[in-house]
């Protein structure tokens, strides 16, 4: 069974900082892309970034390049979002999930309870 804990979301001012983390299980964590994924009020869920296997490789969505970071400890079956230069459109519920497809950054049909960030203006 999937598991997926999100957590490090809350309140900050615009230009601030978080740092979400998430803990999988149920899949191979070590052998599987991870990705971040995120819902703002009233939108459809989106693509944030992802990162394979190694730690290798990563990939961003145009709106945080250059402002996020995305990292994973395969030994603690954790992967992390480093959000830097917060804007009030980063205002969200953040999720993380495995992802299946490396090119479309499909994830799979399950979802933890996520985290909300909320940035100030």
């Amino acid at each position: 069974q999937v598991q997926l804990v999100e957590s490090g979301g809350g309140l900050v001012q615009a230009g601030g900082s978080l740092r979400l983390s998430c803990a999988a299980s149920g899949r191979t964590f070590s052998s599987s892309a991870m990705g971040w994924f995120r819902k703002a009020p009233g939108k459809e869920r989106e693509f944030v970034a992802v990162i394979n296997w190694s730690g290798g490789f990563t990939d961003y969505a145009d709106s945080v390049k250059g402002r996020f970071t995305i990292s994973r400890v395969n030994a603690k079956n954790t992967v992390y979002l480093q959000m830097n230069g917060l804007k009030p459109e980063d205002t969200a519920v953040y999720y993380c999930n495995f992802v299946s497809n490396w090119g479309t950054k499909q994830p799979y049909d399950y979802w933890g309870q996520g985290t909300q960030v909320t940035v100030s203006s």
